[in-house]
């Protein structure tokens, strides 16, 4: 594959032919021998991602040229200093607002002529933390890692391009072929993403890492799905809770009313899944 013109978006742009894992690649190259020359926004991308991995221990597959497996490096420093702890938290939730942005131009650019009444609609959004689904279905995945030296952190996302429904690993994953009805430009989708992403990261640590005085909260607010909807979310250590999702806290945790008691609960981990009745 070609990308001219996401090579020149990055610090450092590396295609992989093949790779088990492009955070693993990008983890190991940013706290090698070689570290300093993988600078902030590095990026490593393939079509061919033979042992990719989700969240919470699950795995991401596809066939070959089918899907992008893409990992960013981000180090990210305020001009006070290092990046507190606490707003780590965001990095995921600003990935998934970027790739969201990214699908949501692809499938826009792809639906037919304003005033046609039988033209399909899309929506669009982010799941909490950070999946992008496409009318409810799940074309995206991302997973960020802090580096082992803490000197910053890799986001890594898994785009499904052109998998067709033979092809798809769950029976709510869809692709950007499938909703649009045409294969996707790789570079133009992979451009938009980091564009976006660059931009919001920026933003983020120019307003000094506050995600309401940078307008974070609010966007990626805006974009998620989740809020509004009513959720079950399983916690870690095997408690289910269920109730409706109806913000994010400043840490960018998903605040979870809880349908039993009306208690407000602050979810910073956990499987969500959105409940239709």
């Amino acid at each position: 594959m070609e990308f001219p013109i996401s090579s020149g978006i990055g610090a450092r742009f590396e295609y992989l032919d093949e790779a088990g894992s492009t955070n693993d690649v990008l983890v190991t190259r940013a706290t090698g021998p070689d570290a300093h020359a993988w600078p902030d926004l590095s990026v490593v991308v393939t079509d061919n991602q033979t042992s990719g991995r989700g969240r919470l221990g699950r795995s991401w597959l596809a066939p070959s040229g089918k899907s992008l497996a893409i990992s960013v490096l981000l180090r990210p420093r305020l001009e006070s200093g290092p990046l507190p702890a606490n707003r780590y938290g965001w990095f995921p939730l600003l990935a998934g607002a970027a790739m969201t942005l990214a699908v949501r131009g692809v499938v826009d650019a792809a639906a037919a002529p304003q005033g046609d009444d039988d033209a399909p609609r899309h929506e669009v959004a982010l799941k909490w933390p950070n999946d992008v689904l496409i009318d409810g279905y799940k074309v995206s995945g991302i997973l960020s890692e802090l580096l082992p030296d803490a000197s910053g952190l890799c986001i890594g996302s898994g785009l499904n391009l052109a998998l067709d429904e033979h092809d798809l690993p769950t029976l709510t994953s869809t692709s950007l072929m499938l909703v649009t009805g045409g294969v996707p430009d790789p570079d133009a989708v992979l451009a938009a993403y980091l564009t976006e992403l660059r931009g919001l990261a920026a933003a983020f640590l120019a307003a000094g890492a506050d995600p309401v005085a940078s307008g974070l909260h609010e966007r990626v607010s805006a974009l998620c799905g989740t809020l509004g909807s009513t959720v079950r979310v399983e916690l870690p250590g095997g408690h289910d809770l269920v109730g409706t999702a109806v913000g994010l806290d400043p840490d960018g945790r998903l605040i979870v009313e809880d349908q039993a008691t009306g208690e407000p609960t602050a979810v910073a981990a956990g499987d969500v899944t959105h409940l239709r009745y």
